[in-house]
């Protein structure tokens, strides 16, 4: 029968997960540790490694099942098998996955030779890009959306031609018709979908807005970007100045960083800041664990590392267990404003929007400015209006005047 692939442990509270994706296939050779399957859990992406080398026997499960913890999900074999991921590159298989640059249609065996997660094999089909020919950037070498993305908008040189002649060979649909296609959400997707709602049912949300002058943390980032990249290794970035102001702020009013245990308030003397990060399968929430207590260069390094972990697909479910507060930037994405919603047990979110130029008047004269809105999105039942105005305030001072950071104030 051969050893068993069992799910492994998932992390604290988490018991099941769907199979995302097979990454070998019966007869492709496989390591020790090597992954054989992806799960998508509540929460993260979780890989299954093979216990033991040998070849790939049997797949009990299909993707998109339902699995439990220790579940039994696959077998090993003895025996050394086939490569099956680096013939899918080689000269002789590249011919068996040109059809997927010319109609948009990729066979199983090509997809798990691959090792093509379900997202991905979507993006390639409605592309048309050739992914034998592609390099993946994600975990191991495999492809992600974001380079199936950049290689149809930036496609190699001589690919232009055979793309278009796709395309042009392609049957086209009748003109007008409406045509619709249902996917089944993420098991993440639907964690989300389900916090939302929950934290929108159950708190009494109100947000609060002001503008801020990014002038002088631009002047700052500017005069010393260089030397702090040397030192440090990292861009300094504006995610520092604003933890910092968010934790001096708290100091003046911490009902900010608590939270609502039945019929008691829970304060916090530390600062856990959940980081809202885009991740290909949607936005995750790392911690940065006592943030308040972190330089200006380990906050940029924490985040930078959520960053490239949420693109890899490797965030594990204690990256982003627990959190006392939130920042969210939705100002990467072009946002000018917005209301974001708190991520529970929490009871603020901070929502950073985009920087532009606009004129405001400075000593009765009226210039321009990069300015920012920002948001404070609370849960009135903990937090008075007076408190949560107050706290902007706060921030808005610190960055204003970022000195205020260095000497308490």
């Amino acid at each position: 029968m051969g050893t068993e692939v069992k799910v492994p442990a998932l992390g604290e509270s988490i018991t099941e997960a769907t199979l995302g994706a097979w990454l070998k296939k019966p007869g492709d050779a496989v390591a020790v540790d090597e992954p054989v399957a992806s799960l998508e859990t509540d929460k993260v992406s979780v890989d299954v490694p093979s216990p033991v080398a040998g070849v790939f026997g049997e797949a009990l499960v299909g993707e998109g099942d339902t699995v439990n913890v220790g579940a039994v999900i696959a077998t090993i074999g003895e025996g050394s098998g086939a490569a099956a991921a680096p013939a899918a590159k080689s000269p002789e298989a590249a011919p068996a996955a040109a059809p997927a640059a010319k109609g948009s249609d990729i066979s199983d065996e090509q997809a798990q030779a691959l090792r093509l997660s379900p997202s991905v094999r979507r993006a390639v089909q409605e592309s048309g890009v050739d992914p034998a020919a592609l390099t993946g950037t994600g975990k191991d070498g495999r492809l992600t959306k974001e380079d199936v993305a950049k290689a149809k908008s930036s496609p190699a040189p001589g690919a232009a031609a055979p793309a278009a002649a796709a395309l042009a060979s392609a049957p086209a649909a009748p003109k007008g018709e409406r045509a619709e296609e249902r996917v089944k959400m993420t098991r993440l997707r639907q964690t989300i979908a389900t916090r939302l709602k929950d934290a929108q049912n159950t708190a009494a949300l109100l947000t609060t807005f002001n503008d801020v002058d990014m002038t002088e943390v631009i002047a700052a980032r500017t005069r010393y970007k260089d030397l702090f990249e040397k030192k440090h290794g990292i861009r300094l970035g504006f995610m520092g100045f604003f933890t910092k102001a968010v934790a001096l702020a708290a100091r003046d009013v911490p009902a900010v960083n608590a939270r609502i245990d039945g019929d008691e308030i829970v304060y916090h003397n530390y600062l856990d800041v959940s980081v809202a990060v885009s991740a290909p399968k949607g936005l995750v929430v790392p911690v940065v664990r006592s943030a308040d207590q972190m330089s200006f260069a380990e906050i940029e390094q924490a985040i930078a590392g959520f960053g490239k972990k949420a693109k890899d697909g490797t965030l594990t479910a204690d990256d982003m267990k627990g959190g006392t507060f939130t920042i969210s930037n939705g100002g990467v994405f072009g946002s000018l404003l917005s209301t974001p919603i708190i991520n529970p047990p929490q009871s603020a979110v901070l929502g950073l929007h985009r920087i532009e130029e606009r004129p405001v008047v400075k000593d009765g004269q009226i210039v321009a400015r990069p300015m920012m809105y920002v948001a404070l999105s609370y849960d009135h039942r903990l937090i008075d209006g007076r408190e949560a105005v107050t706290f902007l305030v706060r921030v808005k001072e610190a960055i204003e005047d970022p000195t205020r950071l260095l000497i308490d104030l």
